[in-house]
């Protein structure tokens, strides 16, 4: 189990509840207590956040899931995460590559952090909450009918709007990395 110790724990809760309060139109009407009581009693999905934080993600509350209770979280960096770059798309891709290999790829990635790739939709709404990727763009969760084509979709945000492309998987660009959720 992925456990951060006690002070590791209290220094990711301060920077959470501190960007929570500094950002109130990503979350209205959510309470920071209850998101709180939440992240204690979830170590590994703190872990998590943990992780988002520590590869530039910047996560913040975006939501609640009524249907499970659950608390949202996304990458809020203003650009893709720093550290999350140079990725191909997954883990059939980055062994297509014969050379010139990324050290990983973007679902790889996400699935040892334990969080997911935002799909389309996720995007779309973030994009709501402020304007992300304006010199980056981000790899996201691709159709399986594209990504047995070879493909996978990737979204920025340039000229007052969010654009969706394609690009072959095993592609990998220093301003693309993704962006990741978290429900809690």
């Amino acid at each position: 189990m992925k456990n951060l110790t006690l002070q590791q724990s209290e220094e990711i809760l301060g920077t959470l509840k501190t960007r929570f309060e500094k950002n109130p139109l990503r979350h209205k009407n959510i309470e920071w207590k209850k998101v709180e009581m939440k992240l204690k009693s979830s170590k590994e999905k703190l872990w998590s956040l943990g992780e988002m934080e520590r590869t530039g993600g910047e996560p913040d509350v975006t939501g609640f899931d009524k249907k499970t209770g659950e608390y949202i979280f996304c990458d809020c960096a203003a650009e893709s995460p720093a550290d999350r770059r140079s990725l191909c798309y997954d883990s059939e891709a980055l062994e297509s590559r014969k050379e010139f290999k990324p050290k990983s790829s973007a679902v790889g990635m996400a699935a040892a952090m334990g969080i997911e790739l935002l799909s389309e939709e996720e995007y779309f709404e973030l994009q709501k909450l402020g304007t992300f990727d304006t010199k980056t763009s981000s790899w996201l969760k691709t159709p399986s009918e594209i990504r047995k084509l070879g493909g996978a979709i990737f979204a920025d945000y340039r000229f007052g709007r969010v654009f969706i492309y394609h690009n072959g998987a095993e592609s990998y660009y220093a301003a693309r990395g993704f962006r990741g959720s978290l429900k809690v």
